[in-house]
């Protein structure tokens, strides 16, 4: 069977589990609809956050990112997997202590303002719509592939898919989706990695294979690092190295981003007890280590496929997989000198090819010539890894809309009825415009999602992790930082952005800081600003500061100096 028949066939199965799921599952009650009832298994909830995780950044893009800039690219790597223990270790117990749905509500009730948490709720907003444009560009980017149509209708096609699941399961259904989807990603990314391991070195295992011998006796590493700089490019292994203040901070801003993401955060709420948030949060960086140590492996066969399947090769004579995504507008080939050989080289004015980067984990097994259905599983994974974390980002933007917004502020009385009714409408509105930002959006899937986490972390993970370890943090300290951070953050990453319309220059960075790693310093200003304002003014009500002490003593503990 064609790769075509094989894919209509993976992914429409895959699709009626997930619907099926869905439709078993839905939400019932707001409590289902924003933290599945708080029933769900430690595993099942491990596999779910794992999968809301892992998002297209992670499965589509982190790749694509290390295969064209070398090693440096292991920053998006290094900063994720950092971050999630960061994540698991520091905050998660304590906030599913506290015992709140969502971050607006918990710094509503720590900061005792609502102030705090309208804040809250509009940097939920801004983090949550950035991140989810990013997955709109994924879905995009699969869609395009598995029904060869241009990429613009694969995004089009993806904002109906994300609408319908999302809005009927709530949290209920998304989670129990979500641990179908982990199950569907994982399998679809490391299947292709055995494959291609076994095909270039004899290793059936990828994170040992990328470092072996090739049947010449040439390590697969030196040929790539010949490869690269034989067409002009920086040895592979070296690659980008020289810009360490960036790998710094765009780690950095991805490990304390991922302590702000509201859509992670809520999953420890979906648990019954504090223990079982420990234990899912334990099981999830199983799940995750999975992948991420397969990333790497997966950058390396691909880019040493690719140079030799393109570089200096006639374009007549390219295979199918090049001219689909031709189709689908992410791969272009300009032959400046007419002589129908494809100029693949750094030199940007001899350049002949430019690849999209996000399509590289898609392509993969089609540059090996992987059997048809291989090709159709890893499609299927990528529309699951980028279906699953925007669905935790949509109801993110819902729950803040419906719940933050309209019940805790604007409208008190509200009925139950009538705040679903408006957290599905908020879904509505936000995928329709995510879906449409993603046509043009500020970069690949990973910078964008790293824009993202740059946001949370200079607007939430100071107030959080101030709300939980520091009692003298006061409201004025907590809203002046977050507002403070938050808004130099969006503005350098604006101003440095040109598919923002931002007016800056490479040349004019701050200190040669990216827009994707100026977070850190957001986060570093919104620390300042919330201490210095918090010892200016009143200190909080005493019940606050007990309130505090008591999030971070253990269930049981009767020590009268626990408190202290």
């Amino acid at each position: 069977m064609s790769v075509q028949t094989w894919t209509f066939i993976i992914v429409g199965i895959t699709f009626a589990l997930y619907i099926g799921v869905a439709i078993w599952a839905r939400a019932g009650s707001t409590k289902e609809f924003y933290v599945a009832g708080g029933g769900v298994s430690p595993l099942a909830n491990g596999m779910a956050t794992a999968a809301d995780w892992m998002s297209a950044a992670s499965y589509l893009s982190m790749a694509g990112l290390i295969s064209f800039m070398g090693y440096a690219g292991a920053q998006y790597l290094m900063g994720w997997t950092g971050g999630y223990v960061l994540l698991a270790l520091l905050l998660a117990p304590y906030l599913r202590k506290f015992g709140k749905f969502t971050v607006p509500d918990f710094i509503g009730e720590r900061y005792y303002s609502n102030v705090a948490r309208v804040v809250a709720v509009l940097c939920a907003l801004l983090v949550s719509f950035t991140y989810v444009v990013g997955q709109m560009r994924g879905v995009g980017v699969a869609f395009a592939r598995f029904l060869e149509v241009p990429f613009s209708t694969g995004i089009f096609i993806g904002i109906g898919i994300v609408f319908f699941y999302a809005v009927l399961g709530g949290m209920k259904g998304i989670t129990y989706t979500q641990v179908a989807q982990y199950c569907v990603l994982i399998f679809a990314f490391t299947v292709p990695a055995v494959f291609i391991s076994i095909q270039m070195v004899g290793n059936p295992i990828p994170q040992l294979g990328f470092g072996g011998q090739m049947a010449d006796g040439t390590y697969l590493l030196d040929k790539l690092n010949q490869l690269s700089t034989d067409l002009g490019f920086s040895e592979y292994t070296t690659s980008g190295m020289n810009d360490r203040i960036n790998v710094f901070f765009i780690t950095a801003a991805l490990m304390f981003g991922t302590a702000g993401l509201p859509h992670v955060i809520v999953r420890f709420f979906t648990v019954p007890r504090v223990k079982d948030a420990r234990i899912s949060a334990g099981y999830a960086l199983l799940f995750i280590a999975i992948l991420y140590t397969t990333a790497p492996a997966i950058a390396t066969f691909a880019r040493t496929n690719l140079i030799q399947t393109v570089s200096n090769k006639e374009y007549s004579e390219m295979p199918t997989w090049f001219k689909k995504w031709e189709t689908a507008d992410l791969i272009t080939f300009d032959d400046k000198n007419k002589d129908g050989v494809i100029q693949y080289v750094a030199d940007a004015e001899m350049n002949e090819l430019t690849i999209d980067r996000d399509i590289i984990v898609l392509a993969n097994p089609e540059i090996a010539n992987l059997p048809a259905w291989v090709i159709a599983l890893v499609v299927a994974g990528g529309l699951a890894a980028a279906l699953s974390t925007a669905a935790g980002l949509l109801l993110v933007i819902a729950t803040s809309v419906s719940h933050d917004l309209l019940k805790k502020n604007l409208m008190p009385s509200i009925s139950e009825k009538g705040e679903l009714l408006a957290a599905r409408i908020a879904i509505a509105v936000a995928v329709i415009l995510a879906g449409i930002s993603g046509l043009n959006p500020p970069g690949f899937v990973a910078q964008v999602v790293a824009l993202a986490f740059g946001l949370a972390a200079s607007s939430f993970f100071p107030a959080i992790i101030l709300g939980i370890f520091d009692r003298r943090m006061n409201k004025e300290g907590a809203i002046a930082g977050m507002i403070v951070g938050v808004l130099f953050t969006a503005t350098y990453i604006w101003y440095f952005k040109p598919q923002l319309g931002g007016p800056g220059l490479p040349e004019d960075l701050w200190f040669g800081i990216r827009p994707e790693g100026i977070g850190v310093v957001g986060m570093m200003i919104n620390l300042v600003v919330s201490i210095v304002v918090s010892r200016m003014t009143p200190a909080p009500p005493e019940e606050i500061q007990m309130l505090v002490n008591d999030i971070r003593i253990p269930r049981g503990s009767s020590s009268p100096g626990a408190a202290h």
